[in-house]
């Protein structure tokens, strides 16, 4: 039975939590140094540093009563049927788009304000990522920015004075990711629960990109760490995932997360095709 002829994958998936390897750094003398693919058919991973795979169990998260919150957890997932209809052809419909998402995340935030500036189209599928000149799925422990990188991501997007006055007040800075087609089975996106994260388990590392430097953290092994993953997302859900958060007593202020791959996927999974967008919210 094909998947793509049934429409449905509860029947396939009905335990939904997973004992699966997560891929952590291995703690060494020189700065890691995160190497930005481009998109393509080729795009990959290049990390100058040493890996471990741990074999941790990841719980699902639709189970959790009362539901993951971005202040406690540093995710959640929220329902939203977007208007897009074309990812692939983001830009045509960018400033819509980036209007429904905005919306979102400051209903959830309670945020007073809010700047899209980054949107990013991964996927398991050599075939798709050729077709679609898209990237892989980040297969690494990660956080997205350090404390200096959020800060200088913001000086570089926003104009200077602007830059100034919102570094003076709270910010936090926002993923927003969700299918942009079947729902996701081979390689969704597990999460941690920042209260089980420890400061010492952050390893401040280079990101190096075509077009600029940056920083994110890796992340070291710790059996305290508790994972998390929503089975079988659909487009017309959203994961936000708080990646920075100025505020030190806000909560979570940081969600390490990273792709797996799913045991319980099916050989004939649908490929995961997928958008991730940054927003900065201010306060």
């Amino acid at each position: 039975m094909a998947l793509e002829s049934t429409g449905s994958y509860s029947s396939l998936m009905s335990n939904k939590n997973v004992i699966t390897p997560l891929r952590y750094l291995v703690p060494g003398a020189e700065r890691p140094i995160y190497f930005a693919s481009r998109g393509g058919a080729d795009a990959a991973l290049k990390i100058g540093a040493r890996f471990e795979d741990r074999e941790v169990l990841v719980r699902d998260a639709r189970q959790l009563d009362p539901p993951a919150a971005l202040a406690r957890q540093g995710f959640t997932l929220l329902p939203q049927i977007t208007s897009v209809v074309d990812f692939y052809a983001l830009e045509t419909v960018r400033a819509r788009y980036d209007a429904e998402i905005v919306e979102l995340v400051l209903s959830a935030t309670g945020a007073a304000d809010a700047r899209v500036f980054d949107h990013t189209l991964r996927s398991d599928s050599r075939d798709v990522r050729g077709q679609r000149s898209t990237r892989e799925p980040a297969t690494v422990i990660h956080n997205d920015y350090t404390n200096a990188s959020a800060r200088k991501r913001l000086s570089d997007v926003l104009a200077p004075e602007a830059a100034e006055r919102r570094l003076q007040r709270r910010f936090a800075i926002i993923n927003v990711w969700r299918s942009i087609d079947r729902p996701v089975i081979a390689s969704p996106l597990a999460c941690c629960d920042a209260a089980t994260l420890a400061a010492a388990d952050l390893v401040a590392s280079e990101r190096r990109a075509r077009e600029r430097i940056g920083e994110l953290e890796l992340v070291t092994w710790n059996p305290a760490h508790q994972w998390y993953y929503y089975p079988e997302m659909t487009r017309n859900e959203v994961l936000l995932i708080k990646t920075f958060d100025s505020d030190a007593q806000a909560g979570a202020t940081r969600s390490i997360h990273t792709a797996f791959s799913n045991p319980l996927a099916p050989p004939d999974a649908p490929a995961r095709e997928s958008i991730e967008s940054r927003l900065f919210i201010f306060y």
